[in-house]
């Protein structure tokens, strides 16, 4: 072809044309992330915007001129561990400051999702738990609390600050708090699916027979949170009470996992935590098609998905205490902890 015969109007145009279908091939070929990140393999696809959008999360500012005092990496906590062998922080008091931690997130305006669950005499506990998340959790922060009653008429009126919410969803009850526990997975899948996408930035699933005593707040934030079950991290791994049937999908054997996890306590992005509800709820429901029910219900689950998915933050037992346990000396402050009851007075079955 000689271009010598078309005029300068017709090459510009061609030209562009050219720079057209490249621009299209390439945004096309660049246009989505494929990472693989369940126990089965399955491969999860993720826009640009996505990637972007979890960036900003990541990317920590600090003000100007803000004070506190230097930290050091040779003086610190040394009667606890903090950092995982996969290299995620262990949250301990003495290991953060908060004033920094807060600065750095206040100006991206996040909004946090929170879940509880208090069905059945279980709601008897939610009065606590949020006239004390009003006082120690996030605060200062935008907080969408979800709680999914059989009772919404008993619902507490608590007065919540500016930018908190509280939202009341009606769930059935049942006769076996084992079916309440497992049943959670599946509500807290379908509430992002449906409705927190594009909306929320981090989600927390806490437990309502609990309550807070002191500060949780941003620096929990992470990609998938994790909290250290307190009656086990003194505990060798072949003592945790692991779902121990090779034939559950929750099965985790004696020489493996890493900590026992809280089933009560857990939480991050809304990708992460979704990953994670959506892929128990799956297992859940195979086991029960073999007429299993895993040990400890969705806690037995949560375990085996994050001994294969390993949270990204790890709370320590500072965030979800026992109250019928004494303090260990390694617990400087308790945040949130499982209230003392009278199991066979509040669960429809024991």
């Amino acid at each position: 072809m000689n271009l010598s015969n078309f005029r300068p109007w017709t090459l510009i145009l061609l030209l562009v044309l050219l720079l057209g279908v490249l621009y299209t091939y390439v945004s096309q070929q660049h246009r989505h992330l494929v990472f693989f990140a369940t126990q089965s393999g399955t491969a999860i696809t993720r826009t640009a915007a996505d990637i972007i959008r979890e960036t900003s999360h990541h990317h920590l500012v600090s003000p100007g001129h803000l004070t506190y005092k230097q930290p050091s990496i040779v003086n610190g906590r040394t009667d606890v561990v903090t950092v995982t062998p996969w290299l995620a922080p262990v949250v301990w008091e003495g290991t953060f400051y908060p004033d920094l931690l807060d600065s750095i997130y206040k100006p991206k305006n996040l909004t946090v999702a929170t879940t509880v669950f208090a069905v059945g005499k279980y709601i008897m506990f939610l009065k606590d738990f949020l006239e004390t998340a009003e006082q120690h959790f996030f605060v200062g922060f935008n907080m969408h609390i979800y709680v999914f009653t059989d009772r919404p008429e008993e619902v507490p009126k608590v007065e919540m600050a500016a930018g908190r919410t509280l939202t009341v969803r009606l769930v059935p009850s049942s006769k076996r708090w084992q079916e309440i526990s497992a049943r959670r997975m599946e509500i807290i899948q379908t509430l992002i699916e449906v409705e927190l996408q594009d909306v929320m930035d981090y989600i927390f699933c806490l437990d309502v027979d609990s309550k807070f005593h002191g500060r949780w707040g941003t620096e929990s934030l992470g990609d998938l949170v994790a909290v250290i079950h307190p009656g086990y991290y003194y505990k060798d791994r072949g003592q945790f009470p692991f779902e121990r049937r090779p034939e559950s999908t929750a099965f985790v054997a004696p020489d493996e996992g890493d900590f026992y996890y809280c089933g009560g306590a857990f939480g991050g992005i809304l990708e992460q935590v979704h990953l994670l509800a959506k892929t128990c709820r799956a297992n859940f429901e195979t086991d029960a098609m073999k007429g299993i029910e895993a040990a400890w219900q969705e806690e037995s689950h949560l375990n085996r998905y994050m001994w294969i998915n390993k949270p990204t933050k790890v709370l320590s037992p500072e965030y979800l205490w026992q109250d019928f346990k004494p303090r260990n000396p390694e617990i400087k402050i308790i945040r949130f902890s499982g209230v003392i009851k009278n199991y066979a007075a509040i669960r429809p079955n024991v």
